[in-house]
């Protein structure tokens, strides 16, 4: 399943080279159009692929829900329409998964250092660490492009994903965080044919996602170490003012209140966090 807006320079030969070497196992090609106004629906029609359509742009995650949804494998491969993804490395994630070496999800983990823009990797990095900690597991590569999940546990979790780029994000940490088998693969990827449609409001929209990813799993590996320090940075101001008899400080009381409220929330978050994970199982 590809999803490609205005991608009319790369998706005919992405398709022809798909299509011509189609890995054992591909049952369709299905390619998302979401919204493009440069033709390349009808690009992807001449190639054989099967073609839905979005009226108007509706963003990178809701293009990969309309293809989810209307696939009807039981594995879901999905893959970038700007020429990046290698059809040896799509038979590799084929293959595990015809050979049962991957039971729920395999993704292609990009080896090369520099596979973004420079601008953008500092926040790709920082988005990976934090994903790492609040899952306490290694994530080689957190939002690749090109992934084959089973398609019955991506329904159950794809109402949690936001409409845009977070989406192959949000997924990766909902199966990792639930403890369903998420393999990594090595892969290598071309130059993208094109010009990239992340901007600087993407980068926001990633500032979002931190936050949000911090309260959706696992919220407490973040409220707790927070909590105890703002507790201990209170209970260690105020101490030497009580052994000198003089009472304990305002600033050290604001310290110590804040780190028990953030405790609190911490609690809240993380049981409302379980109940809404719990919702999708």
């Amino acid at each position: 399943m590809i999803p490609a807006h205005n991608e009319a320079g790369g998706i005919g030969s992405v398709l022809a080279e798909l299509l011509a070497g189609k890995p054992a196992g591909v049952t369709e090609v299905i390619v998302v159009d979401d919204g493009s106004t440069d033709g390349t629906g009808q690009l992807a029609e001449a190639t054989g692929a099967r073609v839905v359509r979005h009226k108007t742009n509706r963003g990178y995650g809701a293009a990969l829900k309309t293809g989810i949804h209307a696939a009807t494998a039981r594995f879901v491969l999905t893959m970038d329409a700007d020429g990046q993804h290698r059809l040896e490395d799509v038979a590799k994630l084929c293959a595990m998964v015809a050979s049962g070496e991957v039971a729920e999800c395999v993704i292609g983990h990009r080896k090369a250092v520099f596979h973004s823009r420079l601008w953008r990797m500092p926040g790709k990095w920082f988005l990976r660490r934090l994903a790492q900690f609040l899952v306490a597991r290694s994530i080689p590569d957190l939002n690749s492009g090109l992934r084959l999940v089973r398609r019955d546990i991506a329904l159950k979790y794809i109402n949690l994903c936001p409409q845009g780029f977070s989406f192959s994000t949000t997924i990766t940490m909902a199966l990792l965080s639930r403890g369903y088998g998420v393999d990594f693969v090595p892969i290598e990827v071309r130059p993208r044919i094109g010009k990239s449609t992340v901007t600087a409001r993407t980068g926001l929209q990633t500032i979002l996602l931190v936050l949000r990813l911090a309260t959706l799993f696992n919220p407490l590996r973040i409220f707790l170490p927070l909590s105890l320090a703002s507790f201990a940075a209170g209970v260690g101001w105020g101490a030497r003012y009580v052994v000198a008899g003089e009472g304990v400080t305002v600033a050290s009381m604001l310290a110590i209140l804040t780190g028990v409220l953030l405790f609190g929330l911490g609690l809240i978050c993380d049981s409302v966090a379980q109940l809404r994970l719990a919702r999708y199982e």
